[in-house]
């Protein structure tokens, strides 16, 4: 699934993704709201390339979304904006790769192969970002489980909505968020997204108690 609102773009993303993956079918969106709609209907896809600046994103939050639907689906961040903190908080978020649109279709067909292989790819020049390092520390010991209920949290979902969501009882993820606050060195949902701010840009806004 390509994820991008702009046609010209779009093409150009389907055209490296299937010199990457002959016969691939490409299926086209131009908001993270039919990315979810997509992922729901048609199942797991094999690969989403997803363009950070979506009309109805704020920050990470297309990622999340998605993620938060099927974590198994490598998802490759493409954009415009050559920042080195948003290479850092993708690789942090657990994205598969992260793209600039300007680099050339068939190098980034050669960098979809290596994602569809099972690999990650992220520019290697990029210089380490010391705000988002630290951000991602704090997280780099949190179980999958954890990982998946944090990724939650970070969107904006009420206590309620991630038990259904990941069909889990809401002592299990208050159990949950407990350790993660633990592990974080943060007493609550509010230190705990301000401790993620260097992951999340404007995403972060303060989340439902429950």
């Amino acid at each position: 699934m390509v994820a991008d609102d702009h046609p010209l773009t779009r093409e150009g993303l389907s055209l490296a993704a299937r010199a990457a993956m002959p016969g691939a079918m490409i299926v086209s969106v131009g908001s993270v709201a039919e990315a979810v709609a997509q992922a729901e209907a048609r199942g797991r896809f094999r690969m989403v390339l997803l363009d950070f600046q979506l009309p109805d994103a704020r920050g990470y939050s297309g990622l999340l979304a998605l993620q938060m639907h099927d974590p198994a689906v490598p998802i490759v961040v493409v954009t415009a904006h050559e920042d080195p903190s948003l290479v850092e908080a993708a690789r942090a978020l657990g994205a598969a790769g992260f793209l600039f649109k300007s680099l050339p279709l068939d190098t980034i067909a050669a960098k979809l192969r290596e994602v569809d292989a099972g690999r990650v790819t992220f520019p290697a020049d990029v210089a380490p970002h010391a705000a988002v390092a630290a951000a991602r520390a704090r997280i780099d010991n949190l179980s999958p489980a954890q990982h998946r209920v944090l990724i939650a949290l970070a969107d904006g979902r009420s206590n309620k909505h991630i038990a259904r969501e990941l069909d889990v009882t809401e002592a299990t993820v208050k159990a949950h968020l407990s350790a993660i606050f633990r592990r974080m060195g943060v007493a609550n949902r509010a230190q705990a997204m301000l401790a993620m701010q260097p992951l999340l840009g404007d995403v972060a806004a303060a989340p439902p108690e429950s």
